[in-house]
């Protein structure tokens, strides 16, 4: 399966530097040095091998071994950076799988998720919901009970004051 990991939004410096707006969580893992990653350029897809990126201004910069020139990549802007995942990993979630859940408390639907905030400490649902302010919920073992992707459907309980 092929999953965003962000979007080139313009290339940074003459040396084939790209700033890339993740959409992804763990930078430093999805963005190492070594990882294959790929676009789809036309017909084409193109494999790059990343050697080397760094975080600038709520961005990531990324440059492609064998790609050191901004006539190299410039071409690029505007496309996807994509990864191949397997899917083996059963208890965690990629953020596109769980924006869209419909959130349950109590089997009273609270709303959807909207957006995925990420802290420092652990990542946020945003629960849009209609006519009401949006609820925040960290994603948290205590309050998130059950997440089941297929439904897109969260089951959670909360404490007073939360909602």
């Amino acid at each position: 399966m092929q999953l965003s990991i962000g979007k080139i939004v313009n290339t940074h410096g003459i040396r084939g530097e790209l700033k890339v707006m993740p959409n992804t969580d763990s930078l430093e893992e999805r963005f190492a040095k070594g990882n294959e990653v790929f676009i789809h350029y036309g017909k084409d897809t193109i494999y790059f091998e990343i050697d080397s990126f760094r975080i600038h201004k709520g961005c990531v910069l990324v440059t492609f071994k064998d790609h050191h020139h901004i006539n190299d990549v410039e071409k690029y802007k505007g496309l996807d950076l994509l990864v191949e995942v397997d899917g083996s990993e059963d208890d965690d979630f990629y953020y596109y799988e769980l924006e869209g859940c419909q959130v349950y408390y109590h089997d009273e639907l609270l709303g959807e998720v909207s957006e995925i905030l990420e802290t420092q400490a652990h990542e946020i649902l945003r629960i849009s919901c209609e006519g009401k302010k949006d609820i925040l919920i960290p994603y948290v073992e205590r309050f998130i009970l059950n997440v089941d992707a297929d439904e897109k459907r969260i089951d959670v309980d909360v404490i007073e004051g939360m909602l």
